[in-house]
């Protein structure tokens, strides 16, 4: 062990090591999953899809707990670039396209060719498949995800047909990890992770930000991700 390693700053390194060790692990699964999926019988199409959806919810969770952890050591950088926002749209698309067909859940698009977005593309496309993954989780049939400009900033937006989301998430600050809920689900970490996402995207005086409501056009939940 480095001598030179304060005590408190073992832990961090260790649960750094640990996640990443897991998240490898968990990769091995998933593709385990998906080659049993393709064996399966009639009877266990249910319970493999259960299994398929609760092991990438683990794997956005370490996903985000490894990017969380690089912001908390001073670690973590973007690197931005310009990309088509259509482009991120069908990545996040892509993550989450087995489970939308083992859900029968339809997820359609609506973004102009010519949109452009300036941003990380891997930080960006998983957070917006992580939101994705959550909505599909609340959703009854249907997602939409969009983009569009908005008051100077580049808006995409997720919306489902569900419940919408419940009172104590639509009131907490989520750039404030005291204000979320990290106990009855991934939700909240998601938001939070999406959010510390977005602020780091920046341009003059203007800060990426997160915003959520249940003004779906589709009747549910409403997520809004701005980016300068």
């Amino acid at each position: 062990m480095n001598a030179g390693l304060k005590e408190d700053a073992l832990f961090p390194v260790i649960l750094g090591a640990t996640v990443h060790d897991i998240k490898n692990s968990l990769g091995t699964l998933l593709g385990l999953i998906q080659q049993m999926s393709l064996k399966q019988s009639a009877g266990q199409v249910d319970e493999v899809r259960q299994l398929e959806f609760e092991a990438n919810r683990i794997n956005h969770s370490l996903m985000q707990l490894l990017v969380m952890y690089k912001i908390d050591s001073r670690k973590f950088s973007l690197m931005e670039d310009e990309y088509a926002a259509l482009d991120l749209i069908n990545e996040a698309k892509a993550q989450q396209d087995r489970l939308s067909r083992l859900q029968n859940i339809e997820v359609r698009s609506e973004c102009r060719d010519d949109l452009l977005c300036y941003c990380d593309y891997q930080q960006i496309s998983n957070a917006l498949g992580t939101v994705l993954n959550n909505a599909q989780r609340y959703t009854k049939n249907a997602v939409l995800i969009s983009a569009s400009e908005a008051d100077g900033y580049l808006r995409f937006c997720i919306e489902d047909d569900g419940l919408g989301y419940p009172p104590h998430l639509l009131e907490a600050d989520l750039t404030n990890p005291a204000d979320v809920d990290w106990v009855s689900g991934n939700t909240g970490l998601g938001l939070y992770f999406v959010a510390a996402i977005a602020g780091f995207h920046k341009n003059r005086d203007k800060t990426g930000y997160v915003e959520i409501d249940n003004h779906s056009r589709l009747g549910g939940a409403r997520f809004s991700l701005y980016l300068p």
